[in-house]
């Protein structure tokens, strides 16, 4: 749905014209998962599929809020009811972020929005960042806040982690407010320290594909908690603020300082070795040579997901088994795993061939057929009018 279906669209529910129209993207994670509530690096790029939200001021303290996508009327919240953890529902998302403003001490009076995405849900590509990022884009504009890119996204990132109750890290906010058409982003979440990274795979005659498995996901559900819970255990064991503290080198020293805590060694394998290649990645980018190198990195990073953090499933592992039998360059799930998508690094001339693949191997395996698609660096948030 383009900005202007959406303006329409709110005229028709609220009976006058909004005061603009906002877009925030969702996001696909090159390389660096579950490192960013480690302090750690991650490598994501925006993609084209975005939220949308059309919105004016308020003055007496309401929000409402509607959706193109769903079968549901108008909400209505008043602004002094907002509190944490106390909505189950879709609007949770866009009421945290006017909650988190509220509470950062920005004046925000209410407001009317009418959204709508084309951000698949529950495929690990940020569909919930993209609705935090554009109302907060939005209220941001309107408001006169003056607050860039990267503190809107600590603002959602609060909005998520509190009032929503989902324990993410500041990635998929960070995407999906700061980056660049054509370039990924290299994040360094401790500092928020960011670097745009160029990324034209089609000139080097490569294509990353995204597979969304269909299985959908949860941040909020209890197996992502327990992982970042585990990781913040490692890192008070030896002694140190984050897992981004423990140097590649020496990893293997960290590991036996572990001792019998087996759980917590994988854990943190994983998140020391996907720091390295978040730069070994940014490393081989930066030097301008064949992307190709890329690869293996990714299947690398897949295995650590699968073996070491064990947020993987048999739909992702089946997405990456089957490319890499079918020529792919390299492949891994992306996003925070248990069901969402994956991630596939292939020549230009082979993608019909890996994709048919792929569809065949779901369809004996009886699984939902996979929706795949190219993955293009896209803008990051910004108004559309």
């Amino acid at each position: 749905m383009g900005a202007q279906e959406v303006r329409e669209g709110f005229v028709r529910l609220y009976g006058a014209e909004p005061e603009g129209v906002w877009a925030a993207p969702g996001r696909v994670n090159l390389i660096g998962e579950h490192t960013d509530y480690n302090d750690g690096f991650v490598m994501p790029f925006a993609l084209p599929h975005i939220a949308v939200a059309a919105v004016a001021r308020r003055t007496d303290g309401v929000l409402r809020l509607h959706s193109a996508d769903l079968d549901s009327g108008v909400a209505e919240l008043r602004l002094d009811d907002l509190a944490p953890e106390s909505d189950g529902n879709w609007t949770a998302y866009p009421a945290g972020v006017v909650w988190a403003l509220r509470e950062a001490g920005h004046q925000v009076t209410g407001a009317d929005i009418h959204l709508s995405s084309t951000v698949p849900s529950g495929a690990g590509l940020s569909s919930s960042a993209a609705l935090e990022v554009v109302v907060a884009l939005a209220l941001n504009d309107l408001y006169d806040l003056g607050l860039q890119g990267w503190q809107l996204a600590r603002l959602c990132q609060r909005a998520e982690n509190v009032y929503v109750g989902a324990p993410t890290g500041i990635m998929d906010q960070t995407a999906s407010a700061c980056c660049e058409a054509g370039h990924a982003l290299f994040l360094d979440t401790r500092d928020l320290s960011q670097k745009q990274i160029p990324l034209d795979l089609a000139a080097e005659g490569l294509r990353l594909l995204v597979v969304d498995t269909q299985v959908t996901h949860a941040h909020s559900g209890g197996e992502y908690g327990k992982r970042r819970a585990g990781c913040e255990k490692g890192a008070a064991l030896l002694g140190v603020d984050a897992l981004r503290d423990i140097a590649y080198a020496d990893l293997d020293a960290a590991l036996d300082r572990l001792g019998d805590e087996e759980e917590v060694r994988r854990l943190v394998r994983h998140v020391v070795t996907e720091d390295q290649r978040v730069e070994q990645v940014v490393a081989l980018l930066e030097a301008g040579g064949d992307s190709r190198a890329v690869g293996p990195i990714l299947t690398a990073g897949h295995a650590s997901l699968r073996d070491d953090f064990q947020v993987s499933c048999r739909e992702l592992d089946l997405v990456v088994d089957t490319a890499l039998a079918h020529g792919a360059l390299g492949a891994r799930m992306t996003g925070g795993g248990f069901g969402g998508s994956a991630i596939v690094l292939a020549e230009a001339v082979d993608v019909e061939t890996l994709t048919k693949a792929v569809e065949e191997a779901f369809a004996a395996a009886g699984h939902k057929a996979p929706r795949v698609f190219e993955a293009v660096p896209a803008a990051g948030a910004r108004r559309l009018n």
